[in-house]
């Protein structure tokens, strides 16, 4: 991805992030500080290699923090409670600016490895979501369940940490508290277990960050302060909610209605936006040009190969995720026909076809209002393997012959 395409994936992701989540309004006590603290971090990063960045707080229980391609940053109201000192938060925060400095989310792109398996009702995901979010169901970011998923491998965790601490270092904070947050999360084990596993340790923190900086020139480093004591204690008072409830919202359009009831609105949201889950954004091709021919051929996915119709292409191929479809259904980030084949990781060790069928739709459902599920999940073999099948009906975003939508 080049840089323009990673600024404008970011601001079109983010302002999904505005419909999907409950976002604290830019005059709050908590994104005030959050934006101040974010501006102290950004001054380390000479301003030719630095991105667009802004900052924004999400009113989640959970811990998690989340940085997107381009520089949109989401804080939970959760990781400021968490945080013992302003160090261990600006730790964090630095962590995720790395993440996006390093470019980590787009090169994901350009890996090449195995497909792992099949997500066969992710099929649906890109036509389901279209657009931005369809976009970012195929690039390693997937909105639902109540936050943000950027995958990372422990090769960028090490430099994200490396990275962070060069950041924290310039602007007078001790880079070690960094590594402490990750150590306490860790111990607890409660809150954070999903921003844990989303960012595998790459070994021992601590040493390595104090290995790295043990020759720098010493300084007084700041750990704290009233801004942040006072912005913590009155964040404990914020209603938040946790990620089954900001799923519920999801789905059924509460945080698009109080974000917009309270002014809150993403600011940079570009004219390129896709449309709302919902709304045709491509325009009726005739049956000619989508249907699938009756003679196939074998399409080798690296580490998996499966028929295809001789008329439908690889669009894509990507690490854990492929397209298969007409170039008629196709546009943008939205797949009208055709299919995507997604590996995915099971939420639980364990667990049955069945229920692994019903999570993936469960995930699906909490990124589309629209989306329902038709009918009972059956179980069916594939290449030998339990398997589940599962119908869903939502809007397409292909519109029907006079140009209204349709649902599919």
């Amino acid at each position: 991805m080049t840089r323009d395409e990673q600024k404008q994936l970011g601001l079109q992701v983010a302002a999904e992030v505005y419909k999907q989540m409950p976002v604290q309004p830019d005059s709050s006590p908590e994104t005030q500080y959050i934006q101040a603290l974010g501006k102290r971090l950004v001054n380390t990063i000479p301003a030719d290699r630095s991105w667009p960045f802004q900052f924004h707080v999400i009113a989640q229980k959970e811990i998690n923090a989340f940085a997107l391609p381009g520089g949109p940053m989401f804080v939970n109201i959760g990781t400021i409670t968490a945080a013992s000192n302003e160090a261990e938060l600006a730790g964090v925060m630095a962590h995720e600016m790395a993440h996006v400095y390093m470019q980590h989310s787009a090169k994901q792109q350009d890996k090449s490895s195995l497909l792992q398996g099949l997500a066969g009702l992710a099929a649906a995901a890109a036509g389901a979501l279209g657009g931005a979010a369809g976009t970012a169901a195929q690039t390693g970011i997937q909105i639902g369940a109540g936050t943000l998923l950027l995958k990372y491998s422990r090769g960028d965790e090490a430099q994200a940490d490396a990275v962070g601490a060069i950041i924290l270092w310039k602007a007078g904070i001790n880079p070690v508290a960094l590594a402490d947050f990750f150590q306490k999360l860790a111990a607890e084990g409660n809150s954070g277990p999903q921003f844990l596993s989303d960012h595998p340790n790459p070994g021992n923190r601590r040493t390595a960050i104090q290995a790295q900086i043990k020759d720098w020139p010493n300084q007084q480093y700041s750990s704290d302060s009233d801004e942040f004591a006072s912005v913590r204690k009155h964040a404990t008072g914020v209603q938040a909610y946790d990620a089954k409830e900001i799923a519920a919202g999801a789905k059924n359009g509460r945080w698009t209605a109080e974000n917009k009831k309270n002014g809150v609105v993403f600011p940079d949201a570009p004219a390129t936006a896709a449309a709302p889950a919902g709304a045709a954004s491509m325009p009726a091709v005739s049956i000619s040009a989508v249907q699938p021919s009756p003679n196939f051929q074998i399409a080798d996915l690296g580490g998996l190969r499966i028929a295809r119709p001789q008329n439908w292409e690889v669009i894509e191929n990507r690490e854990s995720s492929a397209t298969i479809a007409p170039r008629a259904g196709v546009s943008g980030g939205a797949v009208a026909y055709g299919v995507v084949i997604r590996a995915q990781r099971a939420p639980a060790a364990n667990m049955s076809a069945s229920k692994l069928t019903e999570a993936v739709a469960q995930s699906l459902q909490s990124g589309d209002s629209n989306m329902k599920v038709v009918g009972q999940i059956q179980p069916l073999r594939v290449g030998g393997s339990s398997a589940g099948s599962v119908q869903l009906e939502t809007v397409s975003p292909m519109a029907g012959a006079d140009g209204k939508t349709q649902p599919e």
